[in-house]
């Protein structure tokens, strides 16, 4: 296993991390469920990546189904399970706001990866890996020119926007296998 690199992986939560809730939102603890080998996953990717970022819309709070507070008691369990099981999350960054809404902070827009800027000065986007489950996850990945990586979800496969992904996987223990096996830097040497 390589040393941890000075690339940065940032993560889409719902779909990636945990089961997608269907329609609704995680609004409780309780409702978080981890996807399977996610939160294994989240021990290696930890000793290899150098800060793991978690970008996440959450329209539910705009939508008034849950309040910050308890979006943030779902994010502190996500946190608390990933650092017990020998992982980490340096960070999570959520949008709150309506899809509706004009908001820059919403993905595909990049003002959550602006504040990971910000707070981790030494992140180089053009050298980080963007995984997530959706269409949206992807061109945020590829706009700010990282490395975009589809998990789950076949049906976003859409050949319209293939050449923006550098790779798919079915769930990310497949990602991180591959990583684990090829580095993550091989992303780069494609």
């Amino acid at each position: 296993m390589e040393s941890i690199s000075n690339i940065s992986l940032f993560l889409d939560r719902d779909g990636v991390l945990n089961e997608r809730p269907g329609k609704g939102y995680v609004c409780r603890p309780s409702e978080f469920r981890w996807l399977p080998g996610s939160l294994e996953s989240m021990k290696w990717l930890s000793r290899v990546f150098k800060n793991i970022i978690v970008v996440t819309n959450q329209q539910g709070v705009g939508k008034g189904l849950m309040s910050q507070m308890e979006l943030s008691a779902v994010n502190r369990r996500m946190l608390d399970d990933t650092r017990k099981s020998g992982g980490r999350i340096d960070m999570v960054y959520s949008a709150t706001g309506l899809r509706t809404e004009d908001s820059f902070r919403r993905k595909p827009v990049p003002g959550m990866a602006y504040e990971a800027l910000r707070d981790f000065p030494g992140i180089q986007l053009a050298g980080s890996l963007m995984v997530g489950d959706t269409f949206r996850d992807i061109l945020f990945g590829y706009r700010l020119g990282m490395r975009s990586v589809l998990c789950g979800n076949k049906s976003e496969v859409n050949i319209d926007y293939r050449y923006m992904l550098s790779a798919w996987f079915d769930n990310l223990a497949g990602f991180t296998d591959f990583v684990l096996e090829n580095g993550a830097e091989s992303f780069f040497n494609r």
